[in-house]
């Protein structure tokens, strides 16, 4: 996109399992969530979006979920530069919009593998969007102008939103 500006892709983490005993960062995918997260890959393939950069919460769900939309996309996605970071597990939408900012601007496209709420308050606070829905696997495309470094409230416009259940 060069200077034109940037693509974001929000991604919330698939569907995982719930179970007694089990630590909060430690669930993993469903079967559903596996599924799910292979087409977030898939379309994202068929669009043509590509991640240069991979902000992902080190989670197990996000971690998986990660690798089920690499997989997807198939050899395109070893370009990415991935990071884990637990300072996203339990994030705020403001702190995953200063980890937005600190990318590099010669990475077009950035996804960011996150979790609820901040995830949706952080495409709500880029678009201005309030009325989304944003079930598991829910992908935002938001359109950023000029570098990373620059994004912010009402900065961004919502290019797409898909879901699982998105025909």
């Amino acid at each position: 996109m060069g200077e034109s500006g940037r693509v974001l892709l929000v991604l919330r983490h698939a569907k995982a399992v719930h179970e007694a005993g089990l630590r909060d960062e430690d669930r993993g995918l469903t079967k559903r969530g596996l599924r799910d997260a292979a087409a977030v890959g898939g379309m994202l393939r068929e669009a043509g979006l590509v991640p240069d950069r991979v902000l992902c919460s080190a989670a197990l769900r996000t971690r998986q979920t990660w690798q089920q939309v690499s997989a997807a996309l198939g050899p395109a996605a070893e370009q990415a530069q991935v990071s884990f970071s637990s300072r996203l597990y339990d994030a705020d939408a403001a702190t995953l919009l200063e980890a937005v900012r600190r990318s590099p601007d010669e990475a077009g496209t950035v996804l960011l593998v996150g979790h609820n709420p901040a995830s949706h308050q952080l495409v709500i606070d880029l678009t201005g969007q309030r009325e989304l829905a944003f079930p598991t696997s829910a992908l935002a495309v938001v359109r950023l102008p000029g570098g990373w470094a620059g994004a912010g409230r009402d900065g961004g416009e919502l290019a797409r939103i898909w879901t699982p259940r998105t025909p």
